[in-house]
């Protein structure tokens, strides 16, 4: 059996110094590369290589390299997180290349995502989103209730961890033609909203969590579902509806 051949690749990079400054891609040469490295690998490799000629090295996002951060954001030839489907782009491997193929490797574009430098992107807006939903209340004075002892329909519970499974990466604004939010927001409202514990405070939590979501500049959903095809966790497109029921709800409830 014949050993898989390595590749010679064509790296197209987006280079930014920072937020202010006018970016440009740049051509880069790698060689050798193994089939069985992980795409962030490659890019290590490279950064080696730049060190080495005493240039500048790219910059880009990683923490975890497990697919569980979500920091590893990148739109690789017209996809985010790259050609394949399901995983982040650190679990992306160069198998999925052929030899001598030109990579084109963007950050995300969004104007509630701007560059910070290179490929790394701000997404601190998902965190501010975040925030304003605010908390669930709990009773925390003496005996606390038991978990098990707070029924929840299997079939609820499911939906809830399913909803809970997005990682916040931002693959779905970053392949929305809008640049909308919805899949993440829809995410996160579904989350609460599904289970006993977060049901007293859901109104406030849509109705908060959609208007910091408008002024934080994202688009709005036109129902195209690139958002659920490329995310990573396959977060249903089911969790804007959802969301758009309770904000509904909420706001008719407070007319």
């Amino acid at each position: 059996m014949n050993a898989r051949k390595n590749l010679n690749l064509t790296l197209k990079i987006w280079r930014q110094k920072n937020r202010n400054s006018k970016g440009k891609f740049e051509i880069y040469k790698v060689s050798d590369i193994s089939t069985d490295a992980s795409f962030l690998e490659m890019l290590d490799i490279l950064n080696e290589q730049l060190i080495a000629a005493d240039k500048e090295p790219i910059t880009f996002d990683h923490d975890c390299r497990e697919g569980i951060c979500g920091m590893c954001s990148l739109y690789i030839n017209g996809r985010a997180h790259g050609p394949d489907t399901g995983i982040t782009t650190c679990q992306l491997h160069m198998r999925m290349f052929t030899n001598e193929q030109t990579i084109v490797i963007e950050p995300w574009r969004s104007v509630a995502f701007p560059v910070i430098k290179d490929l790394i992107t701000d997404r601190s807006a998902f965190d501010r989103i975040m925030a304003s939903g605010g908390f669930i209340s709990a009773n925390t004075s003496g005996n606390t209730i038991d978990a098990n002892a707070m029924l929840v329909p299997k079939e609820n519970a499911d939906k809830a961890m399913d909803a809970a499974a997005c990682i916040s990466c931002g693959a779905c604004v970053a392949c929305c033609p809008n640049g909308a939010a919805m899949l993440f927001v829809g995410a996160k409202v579904s989350h609460f909203a599904l289970l006993p514990q977060g049901r007293m405070e859901a109104k406030r939590r849509v109705l908060n969590m959609v208007k910091a979501m408008d002024e934080e500049g994202f688009g709005n959903c036109s129902v195209i579902g690139a958002c659920e095809v490329e995310c990573p966790k396959g977060i249903s497109l089911d969790n804007i509806a959802r969301m758009n029921r309770e904000y509904m709800s909420a706001w008719m409830s407070n007319e």
